[in-house]
């Protein structure tokens, strides 16, 4: 780019190693890089044990990171839509769902908060350190799954406005593997290079969901009943928000097989048990759809993933309207759980996907 005017990007850096060597990747690449990092404000307390995002020590490194690579770090403040996120997630529990804050996360703050903030910068892109691809499929931005599959997060990514697509940078979406992320950070002198990933939701650096719910939504932890599908009960539990689809350990109920969450009624604070194979399922209706795609057929086959570990189903996907749509998967899926995101692929082509909702009523004497 040399003797030309250098493209500006806006580039999240959470003071983790793989946001770092995004933000250094762009800069060696010749592109003129501001960093940004989007503080919570009020961090939870550090502890040996913690490895979460967004934590003053993060806050720190990514300074040092930038001072480093010399470019400019933005501190950003985010907790008032963290708090919405924190309010959606505690909210999705109560009602028996299993949520997703990253999702709305990625839509909302990391891509949507930067957006607004790059376009009042006039800056061109943004970029993070997500392990996935920015592609161009018949003339359309689109997100691509990354080189490593293993690594993929390109799941996470679909609430993001189509629009915004040709405007988004992945540095590492064609990387090998996690360690040729660090094999770069070392060779670029970041000393980041060997920094734990986090592994927490980030609101929650210990784990401990409960208590962020509980000051929230407190009826999510009435006490109910556990029962089998023919009504008989099982035992009792301390609240609805200490189970999801498809969960097998820490039940309390003894029996003489492998028992498995197969409902969760938030009405009655009541927890249907059951067999593996009554956690099958053969399709699925989602809602609040966004697509990447301007034009969606009615109907077509496709890859649906139900959970960010899931490696997806083939399925034929109809549309109910441009908001909602159903997948009947052409082999039986376990574990279907509202509130997860369904998202639909054309090959390694994200190209949609939408909220699941509650399955239709059982004949379960609840």
């Amino acid at each position: 780019m040399t003797g030309a005017k250098k493209i500006k990007v806006l580039a999240a850096m959470s003071g983790g190693v793989d946001s770092s060597v995004a933000a250094a990747l762009l800069l060696e690449q010749g592109f003129e890089v501001t960093g940004i990092f989007m503080c919570q404000q009020k961090q939870a307390p550090e502890s040996a044990g913690a490895r979460s995002c967004c934590s003053p020590a993060d806050a720190e490194d990514a300074r040092r990171v930038a001072q480093a690579l010399g470019i400019e770090l933005i501190i950003f403040p985010t907790s008032a839509f963290f708090n919405k996120i924190i309010d959606y997630f505690a909210a999705e529990y109560a009602r028996g769902r299993t949520p997703n804050p990253c999702v709305h996360c990625n839509a909302y703050i990391k891509f949507g908060q930067m957006f607004h903030l790059a376009d009042s910068m006039k800056i061109d892109y943004i970029a993070t350190g997500h392990y996935a691809r920015i592609i161009e499929k018949d003339g359309i931005a689109a997100i691509a799954r990354a080189r490593n599959r293993k690594k993929d997060q390109s799941y996470n990514l679909f609430g993001i406005g189509m629009e915004r697509l040709r405007h988004i940078m992945l540095p590492l979406g064609d990387m090998e593997d996690k360690e040729a992320v660090r094999e770069t950070a070392r060779r670029m002198g970041l000393k980041v290079h060997d920094k734990p990933d986090s592994q927490e939701i980030c609101f929650a650096p210990e784990g401990d969901y409960a208590s962020i719910i509980r000051a929230r939504v407190p009826e999510a932890f009435r006490p109910g009943m556990m029962i089998a599908q023919d009504g008989a009960v099982l035992g009792k539990h301390e609240g609805i928000v200490n189970f999801t689809i498809g969960q097998r350990r820490r039940l309390g109920v003894s029996a003489g097989k492998p028992l498995y969450v197969i409902h969760i009624d938030a009405a009655t604070s009541t927890v249907v048990l059951g067999e593996k194979k009554d956690l099958i399922c053969r399709y699925l209706r989602a809602d609040k759809a966004n697509w990447h795609r301007p034009n969606i057929p009615e109907k077509f086959e496709a890859t649906v993933q139900i959970r960010s570990n899931h490696r997806g189903a083939k399925s034929i996907v109809r549309l109910l309207g441009r908001q909602r749509f159903e997948a009947d998967f052409f082999e039986p899926v376990e574990a279907v759980a509202p509130g997860q995101a369904a998202v639909v692929y054309d090959g390694d082509t994200l190209i949609g996907g939408g909220w699941i909702e509650n399955p239709p009523r059982k004949d379960w004497k609840i």
